[in-house]
């Protein structure tokens, strides 16, 4: 190739270079020595296309060469314009895509039904300097949430040191970092703060703000039900509800236990009544308690063992909502954890329990359950009993479980039920505590345990019939899940490359490519 054909190949290089380097300065780099580097770069290249090219000057004046010139230059400058544009267009439109696995950018559908239900404003205080590590990371949490509610949710930050009698008022330790949502001003206001910043922990706090008083859950004892606080036993790993406690006061709910030994009477500020486990039988006087409560508009959830006896009294109590526990563990030979007596499961009924996690498709995971048998026919007037959860069409009930089990004629087989849900009018009753009784009726109770509660699927089936239970719809929803952060850490300065490399340096690279070929072929 002649020199001259390499000097306005480079010419043209040295051009773009120069022309782009306001580009640089004020849009992508914005550092002076970059764009001072482009500039000296670009002259150069200039420069040497005059040295090879200097015997043609005198031919700019043709026809043909000034349209060339002309040309080339008009390109460059078009080319330019456009890329500007479109970097105007991107950071005006500002459109995100969250790529990554855990979905770790979009809110959940909880936190979303939360800020919609806000009733008043919001203030979200980061008690944190701006020079914390944690500080750009809980900012992109707080904007996603204003975002969602612009009008009702609104955040701050306060470095500690600064506002000493901000962080007198809301009781923060020296040194502390947090974040505290308050709501209402004055006398009127409330305020929580956030032990972990995270998803989770912020939308319970906003559940919290937003109700007026804890509704308090009694859970039965005295029938080798499961503890809500870890127990410590010899040689034992202890088996315990604490991580359900936990998220039960996140959600605002207080847990209380209750020994209904001695016909003991439901206390009148309990929202739900909850047995968990229970492996021994209730005697005719603690039946009759619950009787009494059921008969006022009671809120019941019975999660079963799987080798548990209730007791004729309670089952009775059940047959009277159209429910029947079966005798005999779940088998599912196909919907399985590995073993057949693990059964999965994501065939819901029409409940409006289990309507969100149907749209999300979450499997929900039920190590030895019992299936449930519902009856529409005999029961008082006003009960409607639905179910919730089903089986796959492959299962049975394993009446002798063995290591390997198989279905055995007279064995019930099928889709069976494996929860349920009833309702009862209750508007007319003298002691009434609420116009309709509530009973679920959930066929395992070791999706509670600490060890299971982390399954997504169980987690928000659970939360969901409390949340029916107490009639709380807002609780009806998919919560934000235990996310594994799986994030690439970075700071201003890589920021800051990456973004120069993207929009100015490799546009410029392809559109160099681009215009060294199309001269290349014009020279031949």
């Amino acid at each position: 190739m002649k020199a001259a054909n390499i000097g306005k190949t480079l010419g043209a290089f040295g051009l773009l270079l120069l022309l782009s380097s306001p580009f640089t300065l004020f849009f992508t780099s914005g550092s002076i020595g970059v764009t001072a580097i482009k500039a000296v770069v670009g002259a150069v290249l200039v420069g040497l296309y005059c040295a090879t090219n200097f015997q043609q000057f005198g031919q700019f004046a043709s026809k043909r060469s000034s349209f060339f010139f002309a040309t080339t230059a008009l390109t460059v400058l078009v080319t330019l314009g456009a890329l500007v544009a479109i970097n105007y267009i991107a950071h005006e439109k500002n459109k995100r895509w969250d790529l990554t696995q855990q979905k770790l950018y979009t809110l959940s559908p909880q936190t979303v039904s939360v800020l919609q239900g806000l009733r008043e404003k919001v203030q979200a205080i980061g008690f944190l300097p701006p020079n914390h590590p944690a500080y750009q990371g809980i900012q992109e949490a707080l904007e996603r949430y204003h975002q969602q509610a612009p009008e009702l949710f609104e955040y701050s930050f306060k470095d500690p040191r600064r506002h000493p009698d901000l962080a007198s008022r809301y009781k923060l330790r020296e040194g502390q970092t947090t974040v505290v949502l308050v709501r209402g001003e004055g006398d009127s206001e409330s305020h929580t703060t956030l032990n972990v910043i995270s998803e989770q922990e912020l939308t319970n706090a906003l559940l919290k703000l937003n109700k007026m008083s804890e509704q308090k859950v009694y859970f039965v004892v005295g029938h080798g039900e499961w503890s809500l606080d870890p127990v410590p036993m010899p040689g034992q790993r202890p088996s315990s509800l604490s991580e359900m406690k936990r998220q039960l006061a996140q959600e605002g709910y207080a847990s209380r236990e209750l020994n209904l030994a001695g016909g003991t009477p439901v206390p009148r500020d309990a929202a739900l009544v909850f047995i968990a486990g229970a492996k021994a039988p209730f005697n005719p006087a603690e039946v009759e308690s619950l009787r009494q409560y059921m008969d006022a508009g009671g809120r019941l959830l019975f999660f079963a063992e799987a080798y548990g006896n209730p007791g004729p009294q309670l089952s009775e109590l059940f047959a009277e909502y159209g429910v029947e526990l079966d005798s005999g563990v779940v088998a599912d030979g196909q919907f399985n954890s590995g073993s057949p007596y693990v059964v999965n499961s994501l065939f819901y009924g029409s409940h409006a329990i289990a309507q969100p996690l149907r749209l999300r498709q979450l499997n929900i995971e039920l190590p030895t359950a019992r299936s449930l048998t519902l009856s529409s026919e005999g029961l008082p007037q006003g009960v409607k009993v639905e179910p919730v959860l089903y089986t796959s069409p492959f299962s049975w009930v394993e009446s002798t479980p063995t290591e390997k089990p198989a279905p055995s004629e007279g064995e019930k087989a099928g889709q069976l039920t494996l929860v349920s849900a009833s309702t009862r009018n209750t508007s007319g009753a003298l002691d009434r505590r609420s116009d309709e009784a509530r009973l679920v009726v959930v066929g395992d109770s070791e999706l509670l345990l600490d060890s299971n509660w982390g399954h997504e699927g169980n987690r928000n089936l659970v939360m969901n019939t409390l949340g029916w239970a107490t009639s709380q719809s807002d609780k009806i929803t998919i919560r934000p899940p235990d996310r594994a952060t799986s994030t690439l850490q970075l700071d201003a300065d890589m920021l800051q490359r990456i973004r120069f490399v993207s929009t100015d340096l490799l546009p410029l690279t392809l559109l160099g490519v681009g215009l060294a070929i199309w001269l290349s072929r014009r020279n031949k």
